[in-house]
């Protein structure tokens, strides 16, 4: 198995820059056995019922990527926007928080060690550990009771590279499941941005159960992969959640005979992960690296919603997983259809 396998061209009218004007009224391409299927999505509506379980995804996207200068010397005293302390501008993108005011990021340019850098509101950061190769750095913040209070205000929606829409106001609107409830993630899980609350409701009324999980999104979401983590079988690393209700529901629901349907990639890997051989769930939070890919047995999910995914990334080889070398023909098919792809593009139901 090679990477490039997995590659496909791509007009690039055809990524999506912002959502539909009604999310629930986006395209929606449903594959079952061989047929390819064209609607809208709030059609998903006539095709669930009282056997069918969605699994959300609730983790909310923060304002990851906030500004700052160099403090230029580290022995000064703690004065934030006096410009006699400030060097170069930094950029630097949250990742996942390490506990303690510690957070793993990704800095722009990279950072030593022992660096200080100063932000709005009163905040200031100093460089753990370095970023090398890559890898990303760690930095300890001063702020911690009100770091995400903070966040809000001097923080900038994280999107995607292919995404240039630079309105902040519509992006923390638009770039958020109706659902989000738990801060963590640096990338929305974005299948689930087609649901309203108004076809949640109408679902749940109709009998179909819905339940929520968490798993924080991390921007190694996005990144095109290569072959070491091909051989390794591992991703990078996302903290996950499921609670013990949650878990003991869908284990009945599995046990009935019901269809386990994952909101997005990121419930998937979750289910999956917290999924013995026998595909019995469990329950409680951990990291998981989980790479699905072709060949790959799937324990409790029958059913995903997603979207059209990046070439040569990991979203894309858990698709193929799921239809096989189909997954070729499917994506030729929407391109020749004009269907929109990526993050605020059309959905696709595998049934």
């Amino acid at each position: 198995m090679k990477i490039e396998d997995f590659d496909y061209a791509l007009p690039r009218e055809l990524i999506a820059q912002e959502p539909v004007e009604a999310r629930d009224e986006c395209r929606l391409m449903r594959v079952r056995k061989g047929e390819i299927r064209k609607g809208v999505f709030k059609d998903i509506f006539g095709f669930l019922g009282r056997n069918d379980v969605l699994v959300l995804n609730e983790s909310k996207v923060f304002p990851a990527r906030i500004f700052g200068r160099k403090m230029i010397d580290p022995s000064s005293p703690r004065r934030c926007g006096a410009s006699t302390w400030q060097g170069g501008k930094v950029e630097i993108l949250l990742l996942k928080s390490l506990g303690a005011g510690v957070w793993e990021v990704m800095t722009k340019p990279g950072l030593k060690k022992g660096q200080k850098i100063i932000f709005e509101e009163k905040l200031l950061g100093e460089v753990r550990k370095g970023q090398e190769n890559e890898l990303a750095a760690k930095i300890e913040f001063n702020q911690r009771e009100n770091f995400f209070e903070i966040l809000e205000k001097i923080g900038k929606t994280p999107i995607p590279p292919y995404i240039h829409n630079s309105d902040e106001k519509l992006l923390r609107k638009n770039y958020q499941t109706v659902y989000a409830q738990n801060y963590g993630s640096a990338a929305a899980p974005t299948a689930g941005l087609h649901f309203t609350e108004k076809l949640l409701e109408q679902l749940s009324n109709q009998g179909v159960e819905i339940e929520t999980i968490n798993l924080n999104v991390g921007l190694g979401t996005f990144k095109p992969i290569g072959e070491r983590e091909i051989r390794e079988g591992k991703l990078h690393s996302e903290f996950l959640e499921i609670k013990k209700e949650v878990a003991e529901r869908l284990n009945l629901a599995k046990k009935q005979g019901k269809r386990i349907i994952a909101v997005g990639t990121t419930s998937l890997r979750a289910l999956e992960s917290m999924s013995d051989q026998k595909g019995h769930l469990g329950w409680g939070s951990k990291e998981t690296e989980i790479f699905i890919k072709p060949g790959y047995k799937f324990k409790l999910v029958d059913s995903l919603i997603t979207n059209f995914h990046l070439p040569k990334s990991s979203l894309l080889m858990l698709v193929a997983a799921m239809i096989g070398e189909r997954w070729r023909e499917i994506y030729a098919h929407a391109i020749e259809k004009k269907y929109r792809f990526f993050s605020f593009g059309d959905a696709m139901w595998i049934k």
